[in-house]
């Protein structure tokens, strides 16, 4: 009898159980705050507290009982990058979460919190799905903007949704809901009145010549001026999961103040939340470069202010389709910039802006805040909207302390 096959089997068996690893991180969130925090994201960087795993399975617990967790590869060399966990905190306390990472098995499906896909336009209205697009800078914009359905990359979480634009403005244009819930995937941003009527969401900002709910933008000689002359634009989807969603937009050899510059714009969603996070690296700045981001006066009975600490709200009425003015929407804006990004603060006739510098590391960072009034418990008036900005001010001000062994 030949034993061979059988001791080859065993032996490929035994290295393979013997490769597998498992490890135990524990993450301690801290809230010091005197008010609870909803929605809060938790952040593990694998490489620095899993090094050498190739982690395909994570289960996080809190007092023994599962929360959803994602593991997210974020330059996609195929090696997990994070873990992102998102939990509720309860004001002046601390919440243990045990974390165990495997190399075998796979990640558990949980219930879809964000989402974020491009899709082509074409004739047969399939609108299939890619994962980026690039164009060569001397396509004209309209072309770009017109050959993406939806006129750019969509992200979602379940009480909101924006888009960015595949054009030179590169603007951010929001959607609003009824129902929490995720939905773009039937409206696609063009919500039928038959979709309406059944409690759909729908576009909610015209953007018009404003900055609309913080586009990135150069500012020359007192005016935001938009990303023109690129030797390629794109967009890329860098993580579409249940609990966060991210939007990668790349603009190569940007010429802005007679230099080249290659920049970078990531949009991150998370879920249960109202805001989105931006981060934007862009290369070769010198003492001339100026940027800006802001949020626009909304167009009827706009209020606003502006902090010199970094925050920005506006509260007010627009008609987002101007072929349906029988269909106005009023919602809240709101702009958070990071201390260390923190240029001044201006405004003008359509916006209130923020005027960005990088911080030490190049990179430059801002949230902003939508609250749409046809929401069940939107904000309906300026006055509590500007309430919620200030504690969602000091919280993003306030970060909590996590502790990761």
């Amino acid at each position: 009898m030949n034993f061979r096959p059988t001791i080859l089997s065993l032996l490929a068996c035994t290295a393979m159980i013997a490769g597998a690893e498992s490890r135990t991180v524990n993450v301690t969130v801290t809230n010091a705050l005197s008010t609870d925090r909803k929605a809060h994201p938790v952040i593990v960087d694998l490489a620095r507290h899993a090094p050498g795993m190739n982690v395909s399975r994570a289960v996080a617990t809190i007092n023994g009982k599962e929360i959803p967790s994602q593991i997210d590869d974020l330059d996609h060399d195929g090696i997990p990058d994070e873990l992102v966990m998102v939990i509720d905190l309860p004001a002046k306390k601390k919440t243990p979460i045990t974390v165990t990472l495997d190399t075998e098995g796979t990640q558990a499906q949980y219930e879809p919190m964000t989402n974020a896909y491009i899709k082509l336009r074409d004739e047969k209205k399939t609108h299939v799905k890619v994962n980026s697009v690039s164009f060569p800078g001397e396509v004209n914009t309209k072309i770009t903007y017109n050959s993406i359905y939806g006129h750019g990359a969509v992200m979602e979480g379940i009480h909101n949704a924006l888009r960015i634009y595949m054009d030179n403005r590169q603007s951010i244009d929001l959607y609003g809901k009824s129902t929490p819930r995720l939905e773009l995937e039937v409206t696609g941003f063009y919500t039928t009145p038959e979709q309406l009527a059944e409690g759909y969401g729908r576009d909610i900002l015209w953007a018009g010549k404003s900055v609309a709910a913080g586009s990135f933008r150069g500012y020359q000689d007192g005016n935001p001026c938009t990303i023109d002359t690129v030797a390629s634009r794109g967009q890329e989807i860098i993580v579409s999961g249940p609990l966060r969603s991210i939007v990668e937009v790349t603009d190569r050899d940007w010429t802005y103040n007679g230099k080249r510059h290659q920049m970078k714009q990531r949009y991150t969603i998370y879920a249960g939340r109202h805001d989105f996070d931006v981060e934007v690296t862009v290369s070769n700045v010198g003492d001339g470069d100026k940027f800006c981001t802001g949020i626009q006066k909304l167009e009827t009975d706009n209020k606003g202010f502006m902090a010199p600490d970094g925050l920005a709200g506006s509260y007010g009425s627009n008609i987002p389709d101007k072929k349906a003015p029988e269909l106005p929407e009023t919602l809240g804006l709101g702009l958070h910039v990071n201390p260390a990004n923190n240029g001044g603060m201006v405004e003008d006739e359509y916006n209130y802006l923020a005027m960005l510098t990088p911080d030490a590391d190049g990179k430059i960072r801002y949230s902003v805040n939508i609250g749409a009034e046809r929401e069940a418990d939107g904000f309906k008036n300026a006055e509590k909207w500007f309430e919620n900005l200030h504690k969602w001010h000091k919280e993003l001000s306030t970060p909590c302390k996590t502790e990761i062994k």
